[in-house]
């Protein structure tokens, strides 16, 4: 509810508590246990913000946020909460405009974005990965930018950890030892992430951030919800992906100073989850976006249970506050409410420890910074029911919301575009690489009159590509001529059906055999510093056949066991020459 451009809160025995617009950039924070109305509260603010022609986004966790979009009704709870608040005139009942948005694309537009925008830091929250494991990631992204391999989705970062892995000796010396059961164990995390649907959250076309700043036809900013129901089953994934967005704002959006509206609020709901086991690096970048995002001209609210969850190093970062009630049935929960109490500016007219577990339902202690930056004394006060409808809406009519939007059809269809894993794909194929563990070859198969007759052999290869259609990786085959003698043997060892005519003047024992070191074999490919490039090498059978040993003579033999013999005090070199002059008078050499 909207008084004179101020954003009409909640009223109490001193009149009607309002928050300033101007003020809202400095963040603030709802708490309240389970209950107490926090949902209303944050429906409240949203409406308000949304008159003022400001976006907001914000995380629909139980569902009941969907009502902003269905106006609401005149029930009897509602009358006398407006009589309560002294709001006889101007509330109707109405709707605000809601674009609805889901990772999973089930209940909204289809939310993405790239690996490399969401970057290791946050993936490896994602992945809940130790600290070495994160390291390794780090180099992993480094590398891919430096040799120009572009991170799409998750199949593109597998291709790459298979890459640097198989590397991993040629990096040691430049980044740090790069082990490969770090290399598994990301694997590992990724294979987990794509069993909760990460593979629907990375790829493209990814979000872009310009669609939450939408205003409607009345001038009203638009409230993007994102459905989180399912979502926040995986506290992980979404601390990640709340923490991708904030931070997308804040490298997108311009500088612009204080105003007298904020550019967007952003409503972070169970914010709790993002604080939870988070390393000292992300707390200490959470902190630096809340600080120097308030230039940039977006508010954040977090909305949580307990004040405690939030660190102190952010808390004292939110100027709003709004406590609802909170219950204290162990001494431990006391010390905190004891603890919050002192956080508020006090107000004569009652004890604020006390009443923070005398509020009823609906009502709160409210504090705002006023016109000159400092916070109001704190305000008992009962909070406006909203215009909107309170609670879910049919599916249905979510659907028709959905079909509605502007922004229907330019994110539904996900296309998969040349990136990390095509490229290495195709660097392999290109170098008629027999196997590696990104590219499997397929041989053509061929008769016996093709053999005896070729001049050119067809060789299909395949690797898999993501089909948005179906949903999943399908076998991409690309075909490769090799030229060759007619009666050139084939690359690949066969088993002979006839064993082949031996020749006349020559005994089979005085055959000269070939090491099978020498034999022709597909080539690998191997990477040179020198040119850069990936270039085919004939791979070696070292270990398929080792060379024997060259057995030393019967006149070596005895050279070394006189050299020891002799060489006690001459030394071994004097030894041995004088060993060697002694053999050569018995005539052995």
């Amino acid at each position: 509810m909207l008084t004179d451009n101020k954003i009409w809160v909640g009223t109490g025995d001193e009149g009607p508590v309002y928050m300033l617009p101007a003020m809202a950039n400095r963040h603030g924070m709802i708490s309240g246990a389970t209950g107490t109305g926090k949902t209303v509260t944050l429906q409240v603010l949203a409406e308000g913000f949304s008159q003022l022609g400001v976006p907001v986004f914000m995380a629909d966790v139980k569902g009941d946020l969907a009502g902003l979009a269905k106006p609401g009704e005149r029930t009897q709870r509602i009358t006398d909460r407006l009589e309560k608040v002294g709001l006889t005139s101007g509330y109707t009942n109405r709707a605000f405009p809601v674009t609805f948005w889901d990772v999973f694309g089930q209940s909204g537009h289809p939310v993405r974005a790239t690996v490399s925008e969401m970057g290791p830091l946050l993936l490896a929250r994602m992945l809940q990965i130790n600290e070495t494991q994160t390291g390794v990631l780090h180099l992993v992204f480094r590398i891919a930018d430096e040799e120009g391999l572009l991170l799409i989705d998750l199949k593109d970062l597998r291709s790459m950890l298979v890459y640097v892995g198989e590397k991993s000796q040629d990096y040691t010396l430049r980044y740090g030892n790069i082990s490969k059961s770090s290399i598994g164990a990301i694997q590992r995390a990724i294979a987990v992430l794509e069993d909760q649907g990460g593979h629907e959250f990375f790829g493209e076309p990814a979000l872009e951030i310009a669609d939450w700043f939408v205003k409607d036809e009345r001038g009203q900013g638009m409230i993007n919800i994102l459905t989180a129901d399912k979502l926040f089953l995986r506290p992980a994934l979404y601390s990640a992906f709340m923490l991708w967005m904030l931070g997308e704002l804040y490298e997108l959006l311009p500088e612009r100073g204080d105003a007298e509206l904020p550019q967007m609020v952003f409503f972070f709901d169970e914010a709790h989850l993002l604080f939870e086991d988070c390393p000292k690096e992300l707390l200490d970048k959470i902190q630096l976006t809340i600080r120097l995002i308030r230039s940039k001209g977006v508010a954040v609210f977090f909305v949580t249970q307990n004040p405690a969850d939030v660190p102190s190093t952010v808390l004292s970062q939110l100027s709003a506050r709004v406590q609802h009630a909170l219950r204290a049935f162990t001494p431990a929960e006391q010390r905190i409410i004891a603890s919050v109490a002192q956080t508020f500016r006090p107000n004569p007219n009652f004890d604020t420890q006390t009443a923070i577990t005398n509020l009823a339902t609906g009502e709160a202690l409210l504090s705002f910074l006023q016109d000159d930056g400092s916070p109001s004394v704190t305000q008992r006060a009962t909070i406006l029911p909203p215009s909107s409808s309170i609670g879910f809406i049919s599916d249905s009519l979510r659907a028709q919301l959905i079909d509605a939007s502007d922004l229907k059809g330019k994110y539904e269809d996900m296309f998969d575009r040349e990136s990390a894993y095509e490229i290495l794909s195709g660097r392999y194929a290109q170098a008629g690489v027999r196997m590696t563990n990104i590219l499997q070859p397929v041989p053509a198969q061929k008769t016996e009159v093709e053999i005896a007759q070729p001049v050119q052999e067809v060789q299909a290869i395949s690797f898999k590509v993501y089909d948005p259609a179906t949903g999943n990786y399908i076998d991409r085959v690309v075909e490769k001529t090799i030229y060759a003698p007619p009666a050139a043997q084939p690359a690949y060892p066969q088993t002979q059906t006839q064993e082949p005519a031996q020749p006349q003047a020559m005994p089979q024992a005085q055959q000269p055999v070939m090491p099978q070191t020498q034999q022709t074999m597909p080539p690998i490919l191997a990477y040179n510093p020198k040119t850069g490039q990936y270039e085919p090498q004939e791979e070696p059978r070292a270990k398929a056949v080792k060379q024997a040993k060259q057995q030393p003579t019967t006149a070596e033999r005895m050279l070394q066991s006189f050299t020891r013999s002799t060489a006690s005090g001459a030394g071994y070199t004097v030894g041995r020459s004088i060993t060697r002059n002694i053999l050569g008078v018995f005539g052995i050499k």
